[in-house]
Protein backbone atom coordinates (compact mmCIF):
# COMPACT_ATOMS: atom_id res chain seq x y z
CA UNK A 1 0.00 0.00 0.00
CA UNK A 2 1.80 3.49 -1.23
CA UNK A 3 1.67 6.17 0.99
CA UNK A 4 -1.57 8.05 -0.70
CA UNK A 5 -3.40 4.96 -0.36
CA UNK A 6 -2.12 4.94 3.57
CA UNK A 7 -3.51 8.15 3.49
CA UNK A 8 -7.00 7.80 2.26
CA UNK A 9 -7.29 4.39 4.04
CA UNK A 10 -6.91 6.52 7.53
CA UNK A 11 -9.45 9.62 5.76
CA UNK A 12 -11.89 6.76 5.12
CA UNK A 13 -11.64 5.37 8.79
CA UNK A 14 -11.04 7.96 10.80
CA UNK A 15 -13.39 10.28 9.46
CA UNK A 16 -15.91 11.73 11.92
CA UNK A 17 -19.01 14.47 12.33
CA UNK A 18 -17.62 18.00 10.69
CA UNK A 19 -21.50 18.97 12.28
CA UNK A 20 -23.18 18.80 15.00
CA UNK A 21 -25.52 15.88 14.57
CA UNK A 22 -24.08 14.49 10.96
CA UNK A 23 -24.49 11.49 10.43
CA UNK A 24 -21.76 8.74 9.25
CA UNK A 25 -22.42 5.83 7.11
CA UNK A 26 -20.58 2.72 5.64
CA UNK A 27 -21.99 2.56 2.50
CA UNK A 28 -20.02 5.13 -0.45
CA UNK A 29 -21.59 8.47 -0.96
CA UNK A 30 -24.23 8.67 -3.80
CA UNK A 31 -26.14 11.72 -2.93
CA UNK A 32 -26.19 15.24 -4.76
CA UNK A 33 -24.50 18.43 -3.81
CA UNK A 34 -27.69 21.18 -2.21
CA UNK A 35 -29.16 22.89 -4.29
CA UNK A 36 -28.94 25.66 -2.14
CA UNK A 37 -25.12 25.56 -2.21
CA UNK A 38 -25.06 25.77 -5.68
CA UNK A 39 -27.15 28.41 -6.46
CA UNK A 40 -26.66 30.54 -3.33
CA UNK A 41 -23.13 30.13 -2.30
CA UNK A 42 -21.26 33.34 -1.34
CA UNK A 43 -17.93 33.94 -4.12
CA UNK A 44 -16.00 36.44 -4.53
CA UNK A 45 -16.92 39.77 -6.97
CA UNK A 46 -13.37 38.24 -8.73
CA UNK A 47 -13.85 34.52 -9.19
CA UNK A 48 -12.84 33.02 -11.95
CA UNK A 49 -14.71 30.37 -13.71
CA UNK A 50 -16.06 27.14 -12.27
CA UNK A 51 -13.55 24.31 -12.96
CA UNK A 52 -16.46 22.58 -14.44
CA UNK A 53 -15.26 23.79 -17.82
CA UNK A 54 -11.33 22.16 -17.32
CA UNK A 55 -11.22 18.79 -19.23
CA UNK A 56 -7.98 18.62 -17.30
CA UNK A 57 -9.79 18.91 -13.58
CA UNK A 58 -12.54 16.78 -14.75
CA UNK A 59 -9.88 14.20 -15.67
CA UNK A 60 -8.61 14.58 -12.09
CA UNK A 61 -11.57 14.23 -10.55
CA UNK A 62 -12.65 10.78 -11.82
CA UNK A 63 -9.40 10.02 -10.94
CA UNK A 64 -9.72 11.24 -7.47
CA UNK A 65 -13.07 9.41 -6.95
CA UNK A 66 -11.39 6.47 -8.11
CA UNK A 67 -8.51 6.28 -5.66
CA UNK A 68 -10.96 6.75 -2.78
CA UNK A 69 -14.00 4.44 -4.20
CA UNK A 70 -16.02 7.76 -4.22
CA UNK A 71 -18.63 8.25 -6.60
CA UNK A 72 -17.70 10.05 -9.63
CA UNK A 73 -20.71 12.10 -10.53
CA UNK A 74 -20.36 13.54 -6.75
CA UNK A 75 -16.86 14.37 -6.59
CA UNK A 76 -17.62 16.48 -10.19
CA UNK A 77 -20.13 18.13 -9.11
CA UNK A 78 -17.89 19.34 -6.10
CA UNK A 79 -14.89 20.26 -7.82
CA UNK A 80 -16.77 21.69 -11.11
CA UNK A 81 -18.82 24.12 -8.43
CA UNK A 82 -15.58 25.03 -6.84
CA UNK A 83 -14.39 28.26 -8.27
CA UNK A 84 -10.50 29.82 -9.46
CA UNK A 85 -9.90 32.52 -6.42
CA UNK A 86 -7.49 34.53 -7.68
CA UNK A 87 -6.70 36.31 -4.16
CA UNK A 88 -5.74 33.35 -2.73
CA UNK A 89 -3.22 32.30 -5.45
CA UNK A 90 -1.94 35.67 -4.82
CA UNK A 91 -1.95 35.60 -1.16
CA UNK A 92 -0.38 32.06 -0.83
CA UNK A 93 3.14 33.84 -3.13
CA UNK A 94 5.89 34.54 -0.25
CA UNK A 95 6.64 38.27 0.37
CA UNK A 96 8.98 39.94 -2.35
CA UNK A 97 12.56 39.48 -2.05
CA UNK A 98 14.27 41.94 -0.28
CA UNK A 99 11.29 42.33 2.08
CA UNK A 100 12.95 42.72 5.40
CA UNK A 101 11.07 40.40 8.19
CA UNK A 102 10.58 42.63 11.43
CA UNK A 103 9.82 40.74 15.04
CA UNK A 104 8.28 43.75 16.38
CA UNK A 105 5.37 44.07 14.09
CA UNK A 106 4.86 40.54 13.83
CA UNK A 107 4.64 40.34 17.40
CA UNK A 108 2.52 43.39 17.54
CA UNK A 109 -0.41 41.80 15.12
CA UNK A 110 -0.63 39.07 17.76
CA UNK A 111 0.17 39.86 21.12
CA UNK A 112 -1.79 42.62 21.79
CA UNK A 113 -5.05 43.78 24.30
CA UNK A 114 -7.64 42.09 22.01
CA UNK A 115 -6.63 38.57 21.97
CA UNK A 116 -5.30 38.78 25.66
CA UNK A 117 -8.33 39.45 26.75
CA UNK A 118 -10.00 36.98 24.61
CA UNK A 119 -7.38 34.38 25.43
CA UNK A 120 -8.58 35.28 29.33
CA UNK A 121 -12.28 34.72 28.79
CA UNK A 122 -11.79 31.52 26.79
CA UNK A 123 -8.75 30.23 30.01
CA UNK A 124 -11.29 30.85 32.31
CA UNK A 125 -14.40 29.37 30.82
CA UNK A 126 -12.21 26.24 29.46
CA UNK A 127 -9.69 25.90 32.90
CA UNK A 128 -10.82 22.54 33.88
CA UNK A 129 -10.95 20.99 29.89
CA UNK A 130 -7.08 22.92 29.59
CA UNK A 131 -5.95 21.17 32.77
CA UNK A 132 -7.13 17.89 31.58
CA UNK A 133 -5.55 18.61 28.04
CA UNK A 134 -2.58 19.34 30.26
CA UNK A 135 -2.24 16.37 32.41
CA UNK A 136 -3.13 14.00 29.78
CA UNK A 137 -0.82 15.08 26.95
CA UNK A 138 1.30 16.95 28.99
CA UNK A 139 1.75 20.20 26.66
CA UNK A 140 1.00 23.28 28.54
CA UNK A 141 -2.39 24.87 28.76
CA UNK A 142 -0.46 28.43 27.69
CA UNK A 143 0.76 26.62 24.33
CA UNK A 144 -3.04 25.49 23.55
CA UNK A 145 -4.39 28.92 24.38
CA UNK A 146 -1.54 30.59 22.64
CA UNK A 147 -2.01 28.77 19.33
CA UNK A 148 -5.99 29.27 19.38
CA UNK A 149 -5.62 32.71 19.56
CA UNK A 150 -2.95 33.20 16.77
CA UNK A 151 -5.03 31.36 14.81
CA UNK A 152 -8.87 32.30 15.12
CA UNK A 153 -8.80 34.92 17.71
CA UNK A 154 -10.18 31.84 20.07
CA UNK A 155 -13.05 31.76 16.74
CA UNK A 156 -13.68 34.99 15.78
CA UNK A 157 -12.05 34.49 12.07
CA UNK A 158 -11.95 31.11 11.10
CA UNK A 159 -12.17 32.41 7.65
CA UNK A 160 -14.69 33.34 4.73
CA UNK A 161 -13.60 31.24 1.66
CA UNK A 162 -15.78 28.17 0.83
CA UNK A 163 -12.87 25.34 1.64
CA UNK A 164 -13.58 24.01 -1.86
CA UNK A 165 -12.35 27.13 -3.35
CA UNK A 166 -9.17 27.64 -1.95
CA UNK A 167 -8.29 23.61 -2.00
CA UNK A 168 -9.21 23.31 -5.72
CA UNK A 169 -7.50 26.96 -6.21
CA UNK A 170 -3.96 25.94 -5.03
CA UNK A 171 -4.47 22.39 -6.36
CA UNK A 172 -5.05 22.93 -10.12
CA UNK A 173 -3.46 26.07 -10.13
CA UNK A 174 -0.93 26.78 -7.31
CA UNK A 175 1.30 29.93 -8.95
CA UNK A 176 4.07 28.66 -11.00
CA UNK A 177 6.46 31.45 -10.07
CA UNK A 178 6.31 29.70 -6.35
CA UNK A 179 9.64 28.13 -6.02
CA UNK A 180 8.15 25.53 -4.10
CA UNK A 181 5.18 25.05 -6.65
CA UNK A 182 5.05 21.16 -7.38
CA UNK A 183 5.52 20.40 -4.21
CA UNK A 184 2.79 22.36 -3.23
CA UNK A 185 0.77 21.25 -5.82
CA UNK A 186 0.70 18.11 -4.54
CA UNK A 187 0.04 18.45 -1.29
CA UNK A 188 -2.60 20.84 -1.69
CA UNK A 189 -4.18 18.26 -3.62
CA UNK A 190 -3.16 15.77 -1.67
CA UNK A 191 -5.52 17.70 0.84
CA UNK A 192 -8.77 17.93 -1.65
CA UNK A 193 -8.74 13.85 -1.22
CA UNK A 194 -8.65 14.21 2.15
CA UNK A 195 -11.51 17.09 2.48
CA UNK A 196 -13.26 15.17 -0.28
CA UNK A 197 -13.12 11.87 1.58
CA UNK A 198 -14.41 13.54 5.11
CA UNK A 199 -17.24 15.28 3.91
CA UNK A 200 -18.41 12.31 1.88
CA UNK A 201 -18.17 9.84 4.57
CA UNK A 202 -19.88 12.42 7.05
CA UNK A 203 -22.47 13.36 4.41
CA UNK A 204 -21.50 16.84 5.12
CA UNK A 205 -21.77 19.45 1.74
CA UNK A 206 -18.83 19.99 0.65
CA UNK A 207 -19.57 23.79 -0.96
CA UNK A 208 -20.95 24.36 2.56
CA UNK A 209 -17.51 24.42 4.69
CA UNK A 210 -15.50 27.91 5.21
CA UNK A 211 -11.72 28.09 6.53
CA UNK A 212 -8.96 29.82 5.31
CA UNK A 213 -7.16 30.75 2.05
CA UNK A 214 -5.78 27.57 2.24
CA UNK A 215 -8.03 25.59 3.13
CA UNK A 216 -7.95 25.29 6.81
CA UNK A 217 -10.82 24.44 9.04
CA UNK A 218 -11.78 25.19 12.08
CA UNK A 219 -10.96 26.95 15.79
CA UNK A 220 -7.51 25.22 15.56
CA UNK A 221 -7.32 25.92 11.46
CA UNK A 222 -6.27 22.49 11.16
CA UNK A 223 -6.13 21.09 7.27
CA UNK A 224 -8.19 18.19 6.10
CA UNK A 225 -5.22 15.86 6.94
CA UNK A 226 -4.54 16.89 9.89
CA UNK A 227 -7.99 16.80 10.87
CA UNK A 228 -8.00 13.58 10.30
CA UNK A 229 -4.78 12.55 12.06
CA UNK A 230 -4.73 14.50 14.96
CA UNK A 231 -8.31 15.69 15.48
CA UNK A 232 -9.78 13.99 18.76
CA UNK A 233 -13.35 13.53 20.40
CA UNK A 234 -12.66 15.27 23.57
CA UNK A 235 -16.10 16.02 24.78
CA UNK A 236 -17.18 12.87 24.64
CA UNK A 237 -20.24 13.29 22.33
CA UNK A 238 -19.16 10.55 19.75
CA UNK A 239 -17.95 13.08 17.31
CA UNK A 240 -14.76 15.35 16.41
CA UNK A 241 -16.26 19.19 15.74
CA UNK A 242 -13.69 21.99 15.70
CA UNK A 243 -16.25 23.96 14.97
CA UNK A 244 -18.18 24.53 17.57
CA UNK A 245 -16.67 22.11 20.21
CA UNK A 246 -14.24 24.05 22.57
CA UNK A 247 -13.31 21.00 24.56
CA UNK A 248 -12.36 19.44 20.71
CA UNK A 249 -10.21 21.84 19.60
CA UNK A 250 -8.60 22.17 22.97
CA UNK A 251 -7.62 18.51 23.46
CA UNK A 252 -7.19 18.09 19.07
CA UNK A 253 -4.55 20.67 19.71
CA UNK A 254 -2.98 19.24 22.30
CA UNK A 255 -2.91 15.83 20.81
CA UNK A 256 -1.49 17.57 17.71
CA UNK A 257 2.14 18.87 19.68
CA UNK A 258 1.92 15.71 21.40
CA UNK A 259 2.33 13.59 17.98
CA UNK A 260 5.26 15.63 17.16
CA UNK A 261 7.23 14.02 20.51
CA UNK A 262 6.08 17.22 22.94
CA UNK A 263 8.47 16.82 25.36
CA UNK A 264 6.70 17.73 29.08
CA UNK A 265 8.16 20.08 31.81
CA UNK A 266 10.72 21.30 28.56
CA UNK A 267 11.16 25.25 28.63
CA UNK A 268 10.65 26.44 24.43
CA UNK A 269 13.34 28.65 24.46
CA UNK A 270 16.07 30.02 26.30
CA UNK A 271 17.20 33.55 26.59
CA UNK A 272 21.14 34.63 25.06
CA UNK A 273 24.01 36.39 25.22
CA UNK A 274 26.14 37.48 22.22
CA UNK A 275 29.27 37.30 22.56
CA UNK A 276 30.35 39.15 19.15
CA UNK A 277 34.14 38.48 19.63
CA UNK A 278 33.25 35.13 18.77
CA UNK A 279 30.15 34.58 17.22
CA UNK A 280 29.55 32.42 14.16
CA UNK A 281 26.24 33.10 13.20
CA UNK A 282 26.89 31.84 9.62
CA UNK A 283 27.53 28.55 10.77
CA UNK A 284 24.89 28.56 13.51
CA UNK A 285 22.01 29.20 11.32
CA UNK A 286 22.77 26.69 8.60
CA UNK A 287 20.61 24.16 10.17
CA UNK A 288 17.97 26.64 10.59
CA UNK A 289 15.43 26.05 13.47
CA UNK A 290 16.29 22.32 14.13
CA UNK A 291 18.26 22.02 17.36
CA UNK A 292 21.54 20.82 16.58
CA UNK A 293 23.99 22.19 19.15
CA UNK A 294 24.70 21.58 22.30
CA UNK A 295 25.52 23.82 25.11
CA UNK A 296 29.18 23.78 24.63
CA UNK A 297 29.00 24.19 21.15
CA UNK A 298 26.33 27.32 21.18
CA UNK A 299 29.21 28.75 23.89
CA UNK A 300 32.37 28.16 21.25
CA UNK A 301 30.88 29.52 18.51
CA UNK A 302 29.62 33.01 21.00
CA UNK A 303 25.98 31.99 22.18
CA UNK A 304 26.15 32.52 25.60
CA UNK A 305 22.77 30.75 27.86
CA UNK A 306 22.11 31.70 31.47
CA UNK A 307 22.16 29.58 34.59
CA UNK A 308 19.12 27.36 33.42
CA UNK A 309 19.64 27.24 30.14
CA UNK A 310 23.35 26.03 30.68
CA UNK A 311 21.50 23.14 32.56
CA UNK A 312 19.97 21.96 29.48
CA UNK A 313 21.25 18.55 28.05
CA UNK A 314 19.49 18.37 24.50
CA UNK A 315 20.11 19.86 21.16
CA UNK A 316 19.59 22.99 20.78
CA UNK A 317 19.03 25.67 17.65
CA UNK A 318 20.13 29.78 17.40
CA UNK A 319 16.44 31.31 16.85
CA UNK A 320 16.93 34.82 14.94
CA UNK A 321 14.19 37.35 15.09
CA UNK A 322 15.17 40.33 12.52
CA UNK A 323 14.06 43.68 13.06
CA UNK A 324 13.69 45.18 9.99
CA UNK A 325 16.91 48.04 10.15
CA UNK A 326 17.17 47.32 13.64
CA UNK A 327 19.87 44.93 15.48
CA UNK A 328 18.13 41.15 15.69
CA UNK A 329 17.11 39.69 18.58
CA UNK A 330 17.94 35.89 19.20
CA UNK A 331 16.82 32.98 21.69
CA UNK A 332 18.11 29.39 21.86
CA UNK A 333 15.34 26.80 20.94
CA UNK A 334 14.77 23.72 22.54
CA UNK A 335 13.09 20.87 20.76
CA UNK A 336 9.85 21.77 22.19
CA UNK A 337 10.18 24.84 20.01
CA UNK A 338 10.93 22.91 17.11
CA UNK A 339 7.05 21.08 17.77
CA UNK A 340 5.48 24.38 18.01
CA UNK A 341 6.74 25.10 14.62
CA UNK A 342 5.16 21.82 13.47
CA UNK A 343 2.12 23.78 13.10
CA UNK A 344 3.61 26.69 11.48
CA UNK A 345 7.29 26.42 9.79
CA UNK A 346 8.35 29.88 11.37
CA UNK A 347 10.00 31.05 14.19
CA UNK A 348 8.32 34.22 14.12
CA UNK A 349 4.68 31.99 14.66
CA UNK A 350 6.14 29.42 17.45
CA UNK A 351 7.21 32.95 19.32
CA UNK A 352 3.62 34.58 18.78
CA UNK A 353 2.22 31.99 20.40
CA UNK A 354 4.88 31.83 23.30
CA UNK A 355 4.65 35.10 23.99
CA UNK A 356 0.73 35.35 23.35
CA UNK A 357 0.29 32.37 26.18
CA UNK A 358 2.50 33.69 28.39
CA UNK A 359 0.25 37.55 28.10
CA UNK A 360 -2.94 35.68 28.67
CA UNK A 361 -1.31 33.71 31.76
CA UNK A 362 -0.22 37.13 33.17
CA UNK A 363 -3.51 38.93 32.45
CA UNK A 364 -5.26 36.15 34.57
CA UNK A 365 -2.61 36.61 37.40
CA UNK A 366 -3.40 40.12 37.55
CA UNK A 367 -7.23 39.83 37.72
CA UNK A 368 -6.97 38.80 40.96
CA UNK A 369 -4.73 36.20 43.17
CA UNK A 370 -6.70 33.58 43.17
CA UNK A 371 -6.77 32.96 39.47
CA UNK A 372 -3.39 32.04 39.59
CA UNK A 373 -3.82 28.55 40.36
CA UNK A 374 -5.17 28.46 36.80
CA UNK A 375 -2.38 29.14 34.78
CA UNK A 376 -0.14 26.32 36.55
Amino acid sequence: MNTSQKLITAVLLAACALQAGAAVKKAPHKSRLSKVHLATAQLSNNAGPAYAVRADVMQEADAMADRMALDRDWVRQAIGAARYMPGIAKAILPPPVGVPKNWAAYQGRFVEPMRIKAGSQFWLANRETLQRAEAETGVPASIIVGIIGVESIYGRNTGTFRVIDALCTLGFDFPASHPKAEARTAFFRGELEAYLALTARTHTDPLALRGSYAGAMGWPQFMPSSWVKYAIDFDGDGRVDLFNSQADVIGSVANYFKSFGWKPGMPSTFPVRIDEATFDKAALLVPDILPTFNVAELAAKGVLLDAPGNQHTGPLALIELQNGDAAPQYVAGTENFYTITRYNWSSYYAMAVLELGQAVAQALEMQAPDLASVTK
